[in-house]
């Protein structure tokens, strides 16, 4: 049995090879290798199907992943999750502990699922997934590696129930799929905190499909059991009520939640946190409702220079929640103008002009936990004058 990191590190890189996983660096280099691979009407009929899923309902997800799962597509497909499945399979295969019954809920095509049940044959692992096109795809590579600890059940959590007894449920990237939903806003654009309405919570919980996923696997999970997830709530407007929804349920922090980070060949992304939780009560932490510490430039009004070392740079600037923080210490603020207007999307925006110690500064600030602080000269307030409209703008 592998014990050190670089050991199952190794062993995932070579089993990941055995898919036909390749690992990117470059756009280029990986689009290239996509269409030596793909032809036009593969092409056509992937972004069909993507668009579909965005727009469509879950009927149109399952057909999206029944198309990947064809052989000649999944390799270069899932080949963008690369790090992905190094990421998350090292932290997750750290925490199989004494887990002797393990479900992998929504497994796709099994990559992940099978590394498991190679590394541990002394664990059962059941992998659920509703693509049955993909679970044929887990199966015949479990087959292929004489597996006899895991098996497949194809499942819809959003019309069937689960079967089953487990010490331990993964779900990562599987419980909270509406990228496009903000999540929960903040009671203003002054403050982050987002209040304790139950019925904004129900809301956020059934229209991403979080609460019935969430039930499911719950009724599963053996009152001494352990759960991890990881999903895509880094957002605070996300994670806040995504952790509600856990804590709600009675899943306790088992430790510090962890950020994570990988890349999708070249894009890098800030995901997670990937979450280490229980049942049992003992010594729990406390769930943390503030903003992520950030890399913001720390702000000490007596410190700004009054020119700046690059002319096409701002004295100041900070895109960060710590922003507000900066904002709050300005000193003398004198507003020219302001708006505050509730967007589209639903959230409440701000934007400031004002001065501050003969410096101009423009300031905007949103209920989804976006913050943003400008600082320049006197002579070029023009520019903040034009980003100001610019966002007025964006109102409309």
């Amino acid at each position: 049995m592998l014990c050190s990191s670089d050991e199952i590190r190794t062993a995932l890189r070579e089993y990941l090879a055995w898919w036909g996983l390749r690992h990117f660096s470059s756009d280029r280099e990986y689009f290239a290798w996509q269409r030596q691979q793909f032809s036009s009407e593969d092409l056509q009929q992937l972004a069909l199907h993507v668009e579909r899923k965005r727009t469509g309902d879950r009927r149109d997800e399952i057909a999206f992943y029944d198309l990947a799962a064809q052989p000649r597509l999944y390799p270069v497909l899932y080949s963008q999750r690369y790090e992905y499945y190094e990421e998350i399979g090292l932290r997750t295969a750290a925490h199989l502990g004494q887990a002797k019954e393990v479900l992998d809920f929504g497994c796709g095509i099994g990559v992940l699922t099978i590394f498991y049940a190679r590394l541990f044959p002394e664990k059962n692992f059941v992998g659920v997934d509703r693509s049955s096109a993909s679970l044929a795809v887990a199966q015949e590579k479990a087959d292929k590696l004489g597996l006899r600890n895991i098996r497949f059940e194809c499942v819809d959590v959003e019309t069937e129930s689960l079967s089953g007894s487990y010490d331990l449920v993964v779900a990562t990237h599987v419980l909270v799929q509406a990228e496009q939903d903000h999540g929960l806003p903040s009671r203003s654009w002054r403050t982050f905190d987002r209040g304790h309405s139950p019925s904004q919570q129900l809301s956020f919980e059934r229209r991403i499909g979080l609460a019935i996923r969430l039930d499911r696997l719950c009724r599963v999970l053996n009152q001494s059991g352990r759960m991890i997830v990881s999903e895509k709530t880094r957002q605070l407007a996300r994670r806040v009520p995504f952790q509600r929804a856990l804590a709600k349920r009675g899943l306790q922090l088992a430790e510090r939640p962890a950020l994570i980070r990988y890349r999708t060949v070249e894009e890098v992304v800030d995901d997670g946190p990937f979450y280490v939780l229980d049942r049992k009560g003992e010594a729990a932490l406390n769930w943390d409702e503030d903003p992520e510490q950030d890399q913001g430039q720390p702000f000490d009004p007596d410190a700004v220079s009054t020119s700046a070392g690059d002319v096409d740079m701002p004295l100041y600037e900070n895109h960060w929640p710590s922003a507000q923080t900066a904002w709050e210490q300005l000193k003398d603020r004198e507003v020219i103008r302001e708006t505050t207007r509730q967007a589209a999307d639903g959230r409440q925006v701000h934007a400031e002009r004002g001065r501050s110690r003969g410096w101009q500064y423009l300031y905007c600030a949103n209920t989804f936990d976006q913050r943003q602080l400008v600082i320049v000269e006197e002579a070029r307030s023009a520019m903040l004058d034009e980003y100001y409209q610019e966002i007025l703008r964006g109102f409309t």
